[in-house]
Formats: C-alpha cells, structure tokens, sequence
C-alpha cells in the first residue's frame, strides 16, 4: 500500500489516522521519519501566496498548501476568538480548548480534553495526550529537521504549567506535573529527590521525565573556584514527589472549566 502524500496525507493528519509518533505498545515511542519527510516535501513544493480572501483583514503571506485551518461545532473543538491559529496538518481531539493567543503548527496531535491555553505553543509534531493542561506560556518545541529525531512527547493528564519550555524530544509521562518555568531540552539534568537519583539523556535515548512526577525548577553549584566564590548555579529541574491525592486535588478545577 503506497504512503499517502501532500493533501491526503494532511487530511490523515487531522483526522488522527496518521501520527508523527505513536506508542509502540511496549512502554516506548516510535517515530514515523517518512511523514515527517513528507511535510517537508510539501514545503519544498507549495508556493508561497496570500492566505485569506481579504488583505485588509488577512495581511498573510505563507506556503498555500498549509493555510490555517477552520472547525465546525460538529468537531467538538474550541477554538475561541482572539488570534489563536491551528495550522493545515495538525491534529485536535474532540473537547480540546484553545485560549487565544495560540499556536499548533503541522503535524502535532493533541488528545482530546486537552486545554492550550494562552500565548502557548505547540511545535510541529509534537506529541500531546488526553486531558493534558498547556499553561499560558508554555511552549512545546516543534521538529522536522532530522526527520529521524523524536519529537516532544507529553503524554496523558500531564499539567504543563505556566512558561513551561520542552524541547529536543523530551518525553513527559502520563500525570506528571511540571511546575511554572521548568524548562527541559535534550541536556538537561533533572534530579529526583525522592529516590535519590539524577535522570538525563544517555545513549541516544532522549530525556524522561516519571509518570506522576511533579517537578519544579531548581539549580546546582557551578564548578570552579570563581564560581564556588560567588555562589553561582546552573538551572536544572528538581523531581520533589509524586502526584498524590493533594496533587489531584488542587488541579481538579480544570475539569469544572470545561
């Protein structure tokens, strides 16, 4: 059976059939590089033009092929007013919520129930689950380019909460929950308070952050004399516990906000 391509491929996209990344039914991820090699094609192909009948109001120029897109009640989606934008190719799940002002660009999914709330960006591909929260702010690196790497991943009822930074294919477990300004790349070092161990990315796999996790931000001594002088320190991520009942609790509004 031949891959589908430009148009039928944006359209499995959006309907959920297709997926950039996708669990493997073993506990991991596996990402599809020929449909991350597929949407750069239809880059290199498009040609740029006007997006929008009205310049006036639409002053928008960008590849025709990915133009924003439209939803109608029957999808389940809000999209509500302000300058919010979901891009050709991307994914939303019945009950998802977008706050304006944001962003999904190609090739992301994002599970149903889930909350993007405002000035929060979901990069191309990127991996959003069921009932996640993306607080204002908080953004979710995209990736095309290599069409092999991995894509962030936050999996379901994570809470993201606000100025939230993942990047370089980090992977965020189910009900975990990052505390405002975490900020997690592919060099990060995350130390776990409560078993006493430090998590990174080793050996090609990408960093992990534990299911049901709740981490903040933190810091570590720099090296050096100069350094131990002045008392500095290099930002990290603290692992402080794990979600309990208390946690639940006081993330449950969400759910009377829908």
């Amino acid at each position: 059976m031949s891959r589908p391509r430009g148009t039928e491929l944006l359209d499995a996209l959006e309907a959920g059939e297709l997926r950039v990344a996708e669990p493997d039914g073993s506990g991991g991820w596996k990402v599809h590089a020929w449909i991350k090699e597929a949407i750069l094609d239809i880059f290199r192909t498009s040609e740029v033009g006007e997006i929008g009948s009205d310049r006036e109001l639409w002053p928008f120029v960008d590849k025709r092929a990915l133009p924003p897109r439209s939803f109608d009640p029957g999808a389940g989606v809000r999209l509500v007013p302000g300058g919010s934008s979901v891009r050709r190719g991307a994914h939303l799940g019945a009950r998802t919520i977008l706050m304006p002002p944001c962003y999904v660009n190609v090739g992301a999914f994002v599970g149903e129930g889930t909350l993007v709330d405002s000035h929060a960006l979901v990069g191309s591909c990127a991996q959003i689950g069921a009932g996640v929260h993306l607080s204002a702010g908080a953004q979710i690196g995209g990736v095309l380019e290599p069409v092999g790497a991995r894509p962030v991943i936050v999996e379901d009822r994570v809470l993201v909460g606000g100025q939230c930074g993942l990047y370089e294919g980090v992977r965020v477990r189910e009900s975990a929950v990052l505390g405002a300004g975490v900020i997690l790349t592919g060099s990060s070092r995350v130390f776990d308070l409560v078993h006493s161990r430090e998590l990174r990315a080793a050996g090609g796999a990408p960093l992990e952050i534990p299911a049901g996790a709740v981490v903040v931000p933190g810091t570590r001594p720099a090296r050096g004399d100069f350094a131990r002088e002045l008392g500095l320190g290099v930002a990290c991520a603290l692992i402080i516990k794990y979600r309990d009942a208390s946690t639940d609790r006081a993330t449950s509004l969400e759910d009377a906000l829908r």
